[in-house]
């Protein structure tokens, strides 16, 4: 887990100082005077990458952030965060911690290309909080998100995007569903008769093809995975250049989950969702022995950032997370339970079921 934060100055046009990305603005923002500035937009457009050159090399101008910071690991959740020479966090963005110890900038990345700047403001997203907060119905009573606000972080997820045209044969038994009557004994021992179900199995086969467009893989260790994929998804489309313009005064999470093991689980994910319309496509009630074979090309991959705002916080010994989509506002967060106010809703529920059962007869 790897953070970078504050990747470059960006300097105020008035008074020379630190302007910072305004979510509320979508603005640079003097820190200082408060003079807003617009960001100077770079050239280019968003490129797409060969996934299989790319993972025979990667190029040393496609590594590191090319501007000098200073690196610091976290030892309680092996987070590496990196900073401007002259701010460095006191305590984890991810976790929380103290446990910060000095760390050699880790060079061997693909510097990300492409970015959602944040568009959900700081005040914004403590509103989004409050309303979470009261739809949290079996938290205890004393659990309140007022003291989230003081660890509240916004920071960049790193995400790889995958591109691919699969075609795909494949081969299964549909079984088809048939009844024959059979003379029984029923409870009471009298002669009945029922019907016994049974399965004819037929050999069948096809095709299914499927182009995949910006296939998100997260490449964060930082956050909740489960949390991030509820949060998701991010408007790719609307994708622009990096610009360290964005990410000043941010926290930028360094990717952990390098390409090749992100194109392992992008086509994990691919390879189940292929198998879904095939048995889509399977006649007949049920399926067994289906072996399919998908033929990959056009294979293509985008190093991305996308903007979460963060909440780690500690009740009683454990430790939960809420994340809110910095683009789109979605919130999705665990939190402690009370077993007493689950126990009076079951309660509840059972009182509510034997007095319907009264009513009836």
């Amino acid at each position: 887990m790897s953070a970078v934060e504050a990747l470059s100055r960006q300097l105020c046009q008035a008074c020379g100082a630190q302007s910072v990305w305004s979510a509320e603005k979508q603005k640079l923002v003097c820190s200082s005077c408060g003079t807003e500035n617009e960001v100077v937009q770079v050239g280019g457009s968003i490129q797409e990458h060969s996934l299989l050159n790319a993972l025979q090399s990667v190029s040393s101008d496609k590594r590191g952030w090319a501007t000098e910071k200073k690196s610091v690991r976290c030892q309680h959740c092996k987070a590496v965060s990196v900073f401007d020479p002259e701010k460095v966090a006191k305590n984890c963005d991810f976790c929380g911690s103290a446990q910060l110890i000095p760390q050699e900038e880790i060079q061997s990345q693909h510097r990300p290309e492409s970015l959602l700047p944040f568009k959900v403001g700081d005040h914004e997203v403590r509103e989004i909080l409050k309303d979470w907060f009261k739809k949290v119905w079996f938290a205890p009573n004393n659990f309140s998100t007022s003291s989230m606000a003081d660890i509240l972080h916004g920071v960049y997820i790193p995400y790889w995007t995958f591109d691919a045209q699969v075609n795909a044969s494949w081969t299964a038994e549909a079984g088809y569903y048939y009844y024959k009557n059979q003379i029984a004994l029923d409870s009471q021992g009298r002669i009945c008769t029922r019907q016994v179900q049974h399965t004819r199995w037929e050999k069948v086969k096809g095709d299914v093809s499927h182009l995949f467009n910006d296939q998100l893989i997260p490449a964060s260790f930082g956050v909740n995975a489960q949390l991030l994929e509820k949060v998701e998804p991010f408007p790719t489309e609307q994708l622009i250049p990096y610009n360290p313009s964005y990410v000043t005064g941010w926290t930028v999470e360094q990717y952990q989950l390098d390409l090749e093991n992100a194109a392992e689980k992008s086509s994990a994910k691919m390879n189940a969702f292929l198998r879904e319309m095939i048995v889509r496509q399977i006649p007949g009630n049920t399926y067994q022995n289906l072996s399919f074979y998908p033929r990959y090309s056009s294979q293509t991959f985008k190093h991305i950032l996308a903007p979460v705002w963060i909440v780690t916080y500690t009740y009683g010994q454990k430790t939960f997370q809420v994340l809110v989509n910095g683009n789109t506002g979605t919130i999705a967060g665990n939190y402690p339970k009370s077993w007493i106010k689950i126990a009076l809703a079951v309660i509840g529920v059972l009182a509510a079921a034997l007095a319907l059962g009264f009513v009836r007869t």
